[in-house]
């Protein structure tokens, strides 16, 4: 099966850029107090629910999110379509596992996390395509399993022709909430919690509102099954 251009193109782009985009993307979180206090709450709801918080990020990137996440009591792995980025990641996290995967196709069994991050990854997925990746999200977390989505918000697509000094073709997808959470309902999570933070002039990354949405699969699955035995 030949695969889709837009991932052939981000993996690319992504390999050509790990290496000289490591430090702003690295920092994001250093001076991101709402983001940071997101990723802990979400860590602790996994916790709380799940004896064993095994949770992947995909779409890790340069690793810190899930490194981030790590400290905060879950079992954590990173998955990224970019070889480049996962080899960073290898060197600087050697403490969280890293692998190359598909957001589309995750080589992750049914019903087997507690918890799945994807943090600004979504917003490379066209949008005729993110129903099924949200229904592949939902295929690998176990009933009350929960999904964390970051993303920015807007209706426009920005695309790069270059980017720290290399040539690159990428797409970055502004997302509307609530199209989003139209997505994720329809996929069969129940909405746990909405956060738009407002742009912050001083951050590059974040010019435009910063969308953060927390979902939940239905946590009844586990009681009908346990009931049918």
């Amino acid at each position: 099966m030949t695969e889709p251009a837009y991932l052939t193109a981000t993996r690319g782009g992504y390999d050509a850029i790990a290496e000289s985009c490591a430090g702003p993307f690295r920092a994001a979180l250093d001076d991101a107090p709402l983001d940071r206090a997101l990723l802990a709450a979400f860590a602790e709801m996994v916790r709380r629910d799940h004896p064993d918080p095994l949770t992947v990020e995909v779409g890790s990137g340069h690793g810190g999110t899930a490194a981030y996440l790590a400290t905060h009591g879950l079992s954590v792995s990173g998955i990224d379509l970019s070889t480049a980025m996962v080899e960073f990641a290898r060197r600087t996290y050697p403490e969280v596992g890293f692998r190359v995967g598909e957001m589309h196709n995750l080589d992750i069994d049914d019903v087997s996390l507690a918890g799945l991050v994807s943090w600004y990854s979504l917003i490379h997925v066209p949008e005729h395509d993110r129903p099924a990746v949200l229904a592949e999200f939902e295929r690998v977390l176990r009933p009350g399993g929960y999904v964390l989505l970051a993303f920015q918000v807007g209706d426009d697509t920005l695309h790069f022709d270059e980017a720290f000094g290399h040539e690159v073709s990428l797409d970055f997808h502004r997302l509307d909430p609530d199209a989003v959470v139209a997505t994720l309902e329809a996929a069969g999570f129940g909405l746990v919690a909405r956060l738009v933070r407002a742009p912050e002039a001083r951050h590059a990354a974040a010019p435009v509102p910063q969308g953060f949405l927390i979902g939940r699969k239905p946590a009844e699955q586990a009681s009908a099954a346990s009931g049918a035995g």
